[in-house]
């Protein structure tokens, strides 16, 4: 078997205290990834474009509540990287304005790790 490294990658932070349904997830996770993969694409073009060509690696993460989110966001953001936070508009399980994910990057897979290194898988 081939071992394949990985240089760039995604992260998507989902909030678990928030017990949405495994679609409502989805759907979050979804946001997220779009919106930091466009913010990546327009603010560091050749971060999207290795990130893409190396097969568009996510990995999907959680914390347990707005703070932690919140904490992260304001880490990944003092490192420059690409960000999209999700604010849900309560048309389902939600109340409006819940903050429910955050993407990060594409970016080098380094450099997210020092922001989400230490946060368990989904």
């Amino acid at each position: 078997m081939k071992t394949v490294t990985f240089k760039y990658k995604q992260v998507i932070v989902i909030r678990a205290d928030l017990n949405m349904s495994v679609g409502k997830i989805a759907a979050q996770a979804s946001h997220a990834a779009i919106l930091s993969a466009e913010k990546a694409r327009r603010i560091k073009p050749e971060w999207w474009s290795s990130w893409f060509t190396e097969g568009q690696r996510k990995i999907v993460l959680k914390v347990n509540s707005e703070d932690a989110l919140l904490s992260v966001k304001g880490k990944a953001e003092a490192l420059g990287l690409p960000i999209g936070l999700v604010t849900d508009m309560g048309l389902t399980e939600l109340k409006p304005g819940t903050l429910t994910a955050l993407g990060i990057g594409p970016a080098p897979s380094n450099l997210i790790d020092r922001v989400t290194g230490n946060l368990p898988l989904l």
